[in-house]
């Protein structure tokens, strides 16, 4: 089943990597959820290099960032240590099946390659493709209700929301909601 917005999210709980459990929907703020493909896959690392450096312009618009990996949460940890938002390990892909979100073998395009180039050329070479290198990144915009605001199933592995266009979908909510 794939989300599509105005969709209500069922009550849903995940554990971050620190242990702590998230709950889904967060009766105080947006959710952004990303699913991304394996922790040092050189173009997941390259899109959320731009939320770590603007991470503070995230929180400021009241926005709360969880991503999922299809990688264990040990690898994820010794890995991300640097990333200011609560991070999930899933690499059964039990998550991801639960919110539709696909593997493929279309996953790479030219966008993809030069986000992949330069992600290696900062040091995050994929060598680990736990769960294996065919997902697709999905992401869910996710208000205080469980209503399904904004989804983005990506078509290639770069294909997902910048900070830009999450900060934009952002404001497009809180005016629907005044």
């Amino acid at each position: 089943m794939k989300f599509k917005p105005g969709d209500m999210l069922p009550t849903t709980e995940m554990k971050a990597v620190t242990g702590e459990a998230i709950h889904l929907p967060n009766l105080e703020r947006l959710i952004h959820l990303q699913f991304r493909r394996f922790v040092d896959c050189p173009i997941c690392n390259t899109h959320i290099a731009e939320f770590r450096m603007r991470a503070r312009e995230i929180e400021a618009a009241g926005i709360e960032e969880i991503i999922v990996f299809h990688s264990s949460p040990a690898s994820i940890r010794s890995y991300q240590k640097d990333i200011p938002f609560l991070m999930v390990g899933d690499p059964k892909k039990g998550f991801y099946r639960e919110f539709g979100v696909e593997t493929s073998f279309r996953f790479m395009s030219l966008k993809a390659l030069v986000a992949g180039m330069r992600g290696m050329a900062q040091g995050h070479f994929g060598l680990r493709p736990s769960g294996g290198p065919l997902g697709l990144p999905a992401d869910f915009l996710i208000s205080s209700s469980g209503r399904m605001n904004a989804v983005k199933y990506g078509t290639d592995a770069y294909d997902q929301w910048s900070v830009d266009e999450l900060l934009t979908l952002t404001k497009g909510v809180r005016a629907q909601a005044s």
